[in-house]
């Protein structure tokens, strides 16, 4: 059977737990017709480029499939109908990649980030000494 990788992007209002169960409801989708999901990143809350249908921003989806052209049309016919599902993408890959996307991998907790202070031409590396803490 071919590969695909589909993304799609669902509306800002909805919750995290919506845009998975959506995720679901197609991966129930594929697999009613004879294909797999093979794996499935959530990116989470994105800024879109431009508004889309009034939203600023959308959840974005990533699956990766397993799954005959005609499961893959099917889904992406749902896809069309549904209200929540601003823009989606579908393309035939030779291979489906076994690591993580670049957009998984870029995702960081709020921990591990730099924290800037605000101070103007101040670095993270700054130190603040005060005399009483030398003695």
């Amino acid at each position: 059977m071919p590969f695909y990788e589909s993304v799609f992007i669902a509306r800002q209002d909805i919750s995290a737990s919506q845009a998975d169960a959506l995720a679901d409801d197609f991966s129930k989708s594929i697999e009613e017709n004879g294909g797999k999901v093979v794996s499935r990143e959530n990116w989470g809350l994105r800024t879109l480029a431009y508004r889309i249908k009034k939203n600023r921003k959308g959840h974005y989806v990533l699956l990766n499939i397993d799954a005959p052209a005609a499961a893959v049309q099917e889904m992406e016919r749902q896809m069309r109908l549904h209200e929540y599902i601003l823009r989606y993408l579908t393309l035939k890959v030779d291979e489906l990649a076994t690591e993580p996307s670049l957009m998984v991998q870029n995702l960081s907790p709020r921990d591990e980030r730099p924290r800037h202070n605000g101070a103007g031409g101040g670095g993270v590396n700054d130190k603040q000494t005060s005399q009483g803490d030398d003695q």
